[in-house]
């Protein structure tokens, strides 16, 4: 595809090419009829962005935006259908995936309402909890909150300070904040809309701490008025997604039936004995924040989707700039002719495509395990541990691209009416909401380390420390989709010094060592604490190999889902140009890491020297196609309607 064929695709209008559509048709996927629901929706005034609004103005307009979801049906597509919804949780996820190319906080409190707090409801509750309220809450007639962090604790779940104490003479729990530490801190819908709160409190029974349990309060009455013994306080402005009522919640001896103690997993009897088929507290305590994952990976989707729009407007700007005269030429140059543009713009590029398919397979196990799993399905394990590294690595790349593309458009690009810098401020919390970035690929790692997660909690480090000493290096997780065919590649990958650049197995092989080196160098590491005298210094020494065995993994698995989602292509122009776009993801995440290659012997210094022109290469390819990959992110037309692409 020529730019010459793009002249109608280089304002964002006119019909999509065949490549650009079959592009479009492989990246909707499963789904494709959700997403084509939410681009419609997006033509309405009320959904497209708007600008200079004040806090109290976007959060009218976020509520009013939320409410009309509501009445089209689309806010229940996860809960069960006896419950108003239509049981697909698939469905849900591309729906907010949606959601985020448009008002990023209409997408958090979507997220808040029906993901967090509905889906605690759905996945921590019984029957009694789903009749009772569960239609409601699709329906937008009850809204609610989600109150998990502290401000003393936030990634630090399973030290929260709130208690929620059950008095065996009223047949009640008492919630309670014991210091102003554990008040509940930057808690969506909680400073104005917000009625019923899920709150996750240490839970004490005749004396007995039985740890983190999640219950229903309700903070406001009918009225909107504060209940009694619930104290309310506004978080105020914020750096972005000011659409978003976020409060903090004060609990005073507030008491609430025993019925409102979500019991999925464990449940307090009238006299106060405590009953739960885990035994294991350590193991309870991680199979209910496990139900919990659709948060995470809903919160990766969303930044991908945002990063794509802001990709998206870049790139259009960059065809459209120009800027200096050229000897030999006759006016001024593209801007998106320069190498160094195509250097900032197109790697980014590629690395939303590598994410998306390592997104669409995440949806698609979770949508399988929840649909269709048990609660002790081993997938969900799994699951968790590539759902905390994709949203890590979607977040942190959001983070990045979207300041790239900032940077890219210029002066232009630093007005609000240009998307870019709301983009920016309201994506910059995904880094740390819905589980700290660092602290994710904590977790990842110690699943790599073990198949056995319930010998540790969360950041229990003598526990890990003292089972890594007594084991053999642990299995690296079972791999992404087509796994056949990774096999496959990697059988048939040329020898490092003879490799072609484009070899797809060298890619998966170089990929697979990274992150097996890291794994087992630091699992022998880990053994040598065994008998330290302070086996936390060790830990905390070997921190940094932590994360990046983690990343290492992070990169392989994206990478793998990457190349099955060009194998499953049907369209050859399309599959074609994804080979190219996947050739530049790994040789610029090669690049990046080529200090690591060369010191392990995986590159030698003359080819490390080539690998810049190589890249450079791909860059220049990939240049006549840059509209056509943008336009195959299907981005509704109104999201990147901006002033600086309409002169």
């Amino acid at each position: 595809m020529t730019l010459t064929e793009l002249g109608a695709e280089r304002s964002g209008e006119g019909p999509l090419s065949t490549v650009q559509s079959a592009l479009q048709s492989h990246l909707d996927g499963r789904w494709a009829d959700v997403r084509a629901t939410a681009r419609t929706l997006s033509e309405r005034e009320l959904f497209r962005p708007a600008f200079g609004l004040s806090t109290a103005e976007q959060r009218a307009r976020t509520l009013e935006q939320l409410q009309v979801l509501c009445a089209e049906g689309l806010t229940g597509l996860g809960f069960p259908v006896r419950h108003g919804g239509q049981g697909d949780i698939g469905a849900s996820i591309t729906a907010f995936d949606m959601l985020a190319m448009g008002d990023l906080s209409l997408l958090v409190k979507v997220g808040v309402q029906f993901g967090l707090f509905g889906g605690a409801v759905l996945h921590l509750g019984t029957e009694r909890h789903h009749a009772k309220y569960l239609a409601d809450i699709a329906a937008g007639r009850l809204l609610g909150c989600f109150a998990m962090t502290e401000h003393g604790h936030g990634s630090d779940v399973a030290s929260l300070r709130t208690t929620a104490t059950y008095d065996p003479a009223t047949d009640e729990i008492v919630v309670s904040t014991p210091e102003d530490s554990a008040r509940k801190e930057y808690i969506g819908n909680a400073a104005q809309d917000g009625r019923l709160a899920v709150v996750f409190a240490q839970l004490v029974t005749d004396g007995h701490r039985h740890g983190v349990h999640a219950v229903l309060v309700p903070i406001r009455d009918e009225g909107g008025r504060p209940m009694p013994g619930v104290r309310i306080a506004d978080c105020g402005p914020k750096a972005g997604l000011n659409g978003v009522d976020n409060g903090q919640l004060w609990f005073d001896e507030v008491r609430v039936p025993r019925e409102n103690l979500l019991n999925r997993y464990a449940d307090v009897a009238p006299d106060g004995s405590y009953r739960t088929e885990i035994e294991n507290s350590t193991k309870r305590f991680f199979t209910m924040l496990g139900t919990l994952i659709q948060g995470r990976i809903s919160v990766a989707g969303g930044a991908a989707s945002a990063t794509k729009v802001a990709l998206s407007i870049a790139t259009r700007y960059a065809e459209q700039r120009t800027q200096f005269e050229a000897p030999g030429r006759t006016g001024e140059v593209v801007v998106l002719d320069y190498l160094a543009h195509q250097r900032k713009l197109l790697p980014l590029i590629a690395k939303s495509y590598a994410l998306h398919f390592a997104q669409a397979a995440l949806v698609e196990t979770l949508h399988e395990v929840f649909t269709d799993g048990t609660a002790d399905d081993p997938r969900q394990r799994e699951l968790e541990a590539r759902a905390a590294g994709v949203k890590a690595a979607a977040t942190w790349h959001a983070t990045k691209a979207i300041q790239v593309a900032r940077e890219a458009c210029g002066g232009a690009g630093y007005l609000s009416e240009n998307r870019l810098p709301d983009l920016k401020a309201d994506t910059d919390v995904f880094t740390t909401f819905e589980g700290d970035n660092t602290v994710l690929l904590q977790l990842v790692a110690k699943e790599l380390l073990t198949s056995y997660r319930d010998h540790f909690g969360e950041l229990d480090v003598l526990g890990t420390v003292r089972f890594v000493a007594n084991q053999a290096v642990g299995t690296v997780l079972e791999r992404t989709a087509a796994r056949k065919l990774i096999q496959r590649l990697i059988d048939k990958a040329g020898r490092d010094d003879e490799a072609e650049w484009t070899d797809r197995g060298w890619h998966v092989s170089l990929f697979d060592y990274h992150e097996r080196h890291l794994l087992q160098g630091l699992a022998r590491r880990l053994r040598k604490a065994a008998g330290a005298a302070d086996p936390f210094m060790v830990f905390n020494a070997c921190q940094d190999h932590l994360l990046a065995t983690a990343q290492a993994h992070v990169d392989r698995i994206v990478l793998e889902a990457f190349v099955a989602g060009i194998d499953s292509c049907p369209d050859p122009a399309a599959k074609a140009l994804l080979e190219r776009v996947c050739d530049l993801y790994v040789l610029s995440t090669v690049e990046a890491d080529r200090a690591w290659y060369l010191e392990h012997g995986r590159l030698t210094a003359a080819r490390t020297t080539q690998l810049a022109g190589v890249v450079n290469e791909l860059c220049a390819k990939l240049r006549p196609d840059a509209l056509t990959l943008v336009a195959g992110f299907g981005i509704p037309s109104p999201m990147i309607d901006v002033p600086m692409l309409r002169g």
